[in-house]
């Protein structure tokens, strides 16, 4: 299948980018690195990565150019897994199949890493090659306030001060919006940006990520309720074990399968305006109903 040959060419090369653009930061500790490099090199779907080249396609690039872009993003993601996995939130003990960070280094080196990872990503993403200095910093800004307590990080103290309350489904999506959503959308408009997209295409690329962002997040809650923790890679239940309000405990399930397909229907209706470039971001977001992982 083309669609799904080429996420995993895009996905080689990005594994075989990270290691590098993480050596060339350099580190003052070797077991900081080592940590840093166990969670970032953990595998995964690099789905943020992909996403940010597609965008790229999509707005009329070529999304391969921006793999140095594609790679900060994914620091910045793992970044996030390895907090969200600390005792001091989820208390998760296995991510990707393999023992979460602090398993391995204890909480604190695991602290260090996810900061480590952080700040090496902006790093990283200025040392983008092809495109102006204005445009380099437009996407920092970009990821910058995504990442923070405007998007990524608010979402996550949402989250936290929400668990063990029965929270609205507006507040659930304003949650979920900001802990997962921004960085898809960080990653979709970055990719856009780098590639030159005028305003028409950003709107229409902005509109898919939000509504994608949501599709992905319903279909995490569902797959937390029916997932297979061999193929996800992480326990499943772990939102009822935080006593979470997901999309599926607000709902029921049969509901939740019914959102998911209606944000995917949305986020298909918002690429009309872009021609054949955009068919694997169409295609993407059809594939979340399947997602088994």
């Amino acid at each position: 299948m083309m669609f799904q040959t080429k996420w995993e060419e895009r996905r080689q090369l990005v594994e075989t980018a990270l290691p590098v653009e993480l050596a060339a930061c350099g580190s003052a500790d070797e077991t900081l690195a080592a940590s840093m490099a166990y969670s970032l090199m953990a595998g995964g779907k690099r789905l943020r990565p992909v996403l940010l080249m597609a965008a790229a396609d999509a707005a009329g690039g070529r999304g391969e150019d921006y793999l140095t872009t594609a790679c900060a993003i994914e620091m910045i993601h793992t970044y996030s897994l390895i907090h969200d996995d600390l005792p001091a939130m989820d208390n998760d003990d296995y991510r990707r199949g393999k023992l979460t960070n602090h398993k391995v280094y204890g909480a604190g080196m695991a602290t260090l890493a996810g900061d480590g990872l952080l700040t090496v990503a902006f790093e990283v993403m200025l040392r983008q090659a092809k495109v102006p200095e204005a445009t380099r910093l437009r996407v920092v800004r970009e990821m910058a306030v995504a990442a923070g307590p405007a998007g990524m990080v608010g979402g996550q103290a949402l989250d936290l001060v929400s668990e063990g309350q029965h929270i609205d489904q507006a507040t659930l999506r304003k949650m979920h919006l900001a802990k997962t959503g921004a960085l898809f959308r960080a990653a979709i408009r970055s990719g856009a940006i780098l590639a030159g997209a005028d305003e028409e295409t950003l709107a229409a690329l902005s509109a898919y990520a939000n509504a994608f962002g949501l599709a992905f997040q319903i279909t995490d809650d569902i797959l937390d309720v029916v997932g297979d923790a061999g193929q996800i890679g992480k326990p499943v239940g772990s939102d009822e074990k935080n006593q979470k309000s997901t999309y599926v405990t607000l709902t029921s399930l049969d509901e939740a399968k019914r959102l998911a397909r209606r944000a995917v229907d949305e986020a298909i209706d918002a690429l009309a305006p872009l021609g054949d470039e955009a068919q694997f971001l169409r295609e993407l977001a059809g594939f979340l109903l399947s997602r088994q992982q």
